[in-house]
């Protein structure tokens, strides 16, 4: 048994990890589970939506299942305490990820035969890097009516996240790495990162390598996809792409991922908390189930990670149970339950 931090998360979290936990255990999954506290529910508690000791809980473990957080726009930022200091982030996902040292989101976008349409066979990988750009939250407002952000790049987190992209790619069977930018008009900060990212790709006389600009990469995911195969991005433009690529295959509710840093997997659906629809029971949980799979390969539990997707893909497929974001009447518990129902089968 394996030791693993579940995160409930906030707004529709809780109803997401107890399907997705149901369906993993179904699956034979061989985890222990360790509750640990962020976001709203930790803000009741202790005043503070990030903790210093449940960080340092999830570091201690090194593999957690995270429901989303609900990212509240807020001035001022995030603080947390430890260790004799306080520091700020824009956000508490933020701050969860610069503080285990997450530098890489991997986001695996996948179509299916029975949602996906024209994008069934849809299949690339998308690499963020997760530390710096805008999203570093580097703000100020210098006087009334003006407020700048800064777009911070630098050559180490650039090559570090190419590096991560192209091992990926070769242990994945994948043989072309794009870079995304606009150094077009970003020449030193964009710029950096292209140079860098080609620099690295240099080193791999397996891979291909290609760049585009965001605007035409935008582009192109929608007309013609498949000259895709792994995208390395700077934070933002990550950000952006990954939501995109997901509404291609039909909905932000089928699309996993994980952060991953030194000694630490935090594995997380793309989508956000959804406040909105928290408690109605319409949740579509199959971003974090498939989130789950990618942990049970992380923990070289490949056969239940296996018996996880295919059961996923056949239930899409049939259409005979699918949740409103897919166009579909059925509840969270009865898309869990078809999902479970047909692991049993095999």
């Amino acid at each position: 048994m394996r030791e693993v931090a579940i995160i409930r998360g906030d707004g529709i979290g809780p109803e997401i990890s107890e399907a997705t936990q149901q369906v993993l255990e179904t699956a034979g999954a061989a985890l222990r589970w360790q509750e640990v506290i962020l976001g709203q529910e930790a803000k009741r508690r202790w005043g503070s939506e990030l903790p210093a000791e449940s960080v340092e809980r999830i570091r201690r473990i090194g593999v957690a299942l995270k429901a989303p957080l609900i990212a509240e726009p807020r001035s001022g930022g995030l603080w947390i305490e430890g260790h004799g200091e306080r520091r700020r982030y824009p956000s508490v996902n933020n701050g969860l990820r610069r503080e285990l040292g997450a530098y890489a989101n991997l986001r695996p976008v996948l179509g299916f035969p029975g949602v996906s349409g024209r994008y069934q066979n849809l299949d690339i990988i998308l690499v963020r890097e997760l530390t710096e750009d805008t999203y570093a939250g580097i703000e100020r407002q210098p006087e009334e009516g003006r407020a700048e952000a800064v777009k911070l790049v630098t050559r180490e987190a650039s090559e570090r996240i190419a590096r991560f992209a192209c091992d990926y790619a070769l242990r994945h069977g994948r043989r072309k790495i794009t870079a995304v930018h606009k150094a077009n008009v970003l020449h030193l900060t964009d710029g950096l990162f292209l140079e860098s990212v080609r620099s690295v790709v240099a080193q791999y006389p397996e891979l291909c390598f290609d760049d585009r600009m965001v605007d035409a990469a935008c582009y192109l995911m929608v007309k013609e996809p498949c000259v895709f195969d792994v995208l390395v991005l700077p934070n933002q433009y990550g950000d952006i792409l990954s939501d995109l690529a997901a509404g291609l295959v039909g909905s932000l509710g089928l699309v996993p991922g994980v952060n991953i840093g030194p000694g630490v997997a935090v594995f997380e659906a793309a989508h956000g908390a959804a406040p909105d629809i928290a408690g109605k029971g319409i949740a579509n949980p199959i971003g974090l189930i498939l989130s789950g799979a990618m942990l049970l390969d992380h923990l070289g539990q490949r056969e239940a990670a296996e018996r996880v997707r295919r059961a996923v893909a056949r239930v899409l497929a049939a259409g005979r149970c699918q949740t409103p974001d897919l166009g579909g009447h059925s509840s969270t518990r009865e898309l869990t339950r078809a999902i479970c129902a047909e692991i049993e089968c095999t």
